[in-house]
């Protein structure tokens, strides 16, 4: 259980470092249950490894996870790391997306990047979006453990694609989750060994942006009822701020879902 002074050490040292871990996360049962459950979705899924440097041309990514099995839904509510996301992109944040991202053997250094670099935005600006790795198997920097440069999320420009950096491996074992902001330099790295490094790739975006995978449409809407209404918030069926999102005045878990919780618009409210 993390305690309140634990939780402002995450936060001082996200905001001066741009990244942060939190150790012992998530139990050791949970990670093989997750792990099997991810080669399951593979499996039937007939998921091929990428085609291209940024996703990798040994590496398998399963998308959209929160729409294959209820054992994901923990996964974006998370007890420290929820808490870290509102501090970096405030109430309202929203589930970016939420994806498996398995390095496999042979596999090279993904490039360089920052996570908002396609935003149109002058850097640095206001966080719009923040991310986080679950390490489901132990990261090593022989297996290919993320790839960071501390500090870049203050930086006025993003680095250039391709382009070589020198960084430091983000080394964890397995139960734990790096969380950083979406401007933070940083990378997948290369795999050296005969293992698979398998991280759920927990993203985040503030209540204004839009989200990298569409949850509302992605997402059947039989499965999110089923979700709690924290969840259903965070895949963007509430209203940001009594205004951004309505559906005829009504949130999207209401017009939609059937869900009768009190609503008031932002002009309502004098």
């Amino acid at each position: 259980m993390t305690t309140i002074s634990e939780l402002d050490e995450h936060i001082e040292r996200l905001d001066r470092d741009g990244f942060t871990i939190v150790l012992d996360a998530f139990d050791t049962d949970l990670a093989r249950t997750l792990h099997d459950d991810v080669i399951r979705l593979e499996r039937e899924r007939d998921i091929r490894p990428g085609t291209n440097g940024f996703e990798g041309r040994a590496t398998m990514r399963v998308y959209n996870l929160l729409a294959h099995g209820e054992i994901y839904r923990q996964v974006p509510v998370h007890p420290v790391v929820l808490p870290l996301m509102r501090h970096v992109l405030g109430d309202g944040c929203l589930v970016s997306s939420l994806s498996s991202i398995t390095i496999g053997p042979g596999e090279t250094a993904q490039p360089i990047h920052a996570d908002d670099q396609v935003m149109p935005l002058p850097k640095p600006h206001p966080a719009t979006t923040a991310n986080s790795m679950w390490a489901i198997t132990d990261f090593t920097e022989a297996n290919g453990a993320t790839r960071i440069i501390p500090g870049t999320h203050l930086a006025d420009h993003s680095p250039v694609y391709g382009q070589h950096y020198d960084s430091v491996p983000a080394e964890m074992p397995a139960g734990s989750i790096l969380v950083w902001h979406g401007s933070l330099w940083h990378g997948g790295g290369a795999n050296a060994t005969a293992e698979r490094r398998m991280g759920l790739a927990m993203n985040y975006c503030a209540g204004w942006v839009r989200q990298q995978e569409n949850q509302q449409l992605g997402i059947p809407l039989s499965t999110v009822r089923e979700f709690e209404p924290e969840l259903q918030e965070l895949c963007g069926f509430g209203v940001y701020r009594g205004l951004i999102g309505h559906i005829d005045r009504r949130t999207a878990a209401q017009a939609l879902l059937g869900a009768d919780a009190d609503h008031r618009m932002l002009w309502d409210r004098g």
